[in-house]
């Protein structure tokens, strides 16, 4: 059954980003053991994604030749022109998220919706009820302020599924979205 999860990870306060958009702090910790073989285990399961028009100019700024998820069709939310990676199957629109997640999950083809980020495309889906599980990676790191996890409210507690310790203090929570 095709699932639509938020794989993110945000500093111990709550943000995806500090306060220039920057992700330094989290760049920290990716040679932390475990963690490169734990996302592309994740990847695998993945069919479908979505993103923001910041967190795609963010990888379009990072000055990659190729789009690092080839193969997957991606949809980025956004209400201005944005140059695309050659050959990528990028899906540019400002259509409304649940007319999207219908595309997505035809396009899955059974495997998993990954919603990128950020925070406030994500936050979208879950007030559409389209969200069904948070991977949340947390870094032992203190922001005080930057772009937040989520911001919009999901109604009851979320369900912790599981728990998976990394060196240096990451961890990451797996949560599913209950259904009201």
């Amino acid at each position: 059954m095709t699932r639509t999860q938020y794989y993110v990870a945000a500093s111990i306060d709550g943000y995806i980003a500090d306060a220039e958009g920057r992700l330094g702090w989290l760049f920290q910790f990716n040679d932390v053991e475990g963690v490169d073989p734990h996302y592309k285990a994740f990847l695998a399961g993945i069919g479908a994604l979505a993103m923001g028009a910041a967190t795609y100019e963010f990888i379009l700024a990072e000055g990659l030749k190729a789009w690092p998820y080839a193969g997957l069709p991606t949809w980025v939310f956004t209400h201005r022109a944005l140059p695309a990676f050659e050959g990528a199957d990028i899906r540019f629109t400002s259509e409304d998220v649940g007319i999207v997640h219908e595309q997505m999950a035809r396009a899955a083809e059974g495997k998993h919706i990954w919603l990128v980020g950020g925070g406030n495309v994500v936050a979208q889906f879950a007030r559409r009820g389209l969200l069904d599980e948070i991977l949340l990676g947390v870094a032992p790191v203190v922001l005080g302020s930057g772009a937040p996890l989520l911001p919009a409210s999901i109604p009851g507690p979320l369900e912790l599924q599981g728990i998976t310790r990394f060196d240096r203090g990451f961890v990451e929570l797996r949560y599913t979205i209950p259904r009201v």
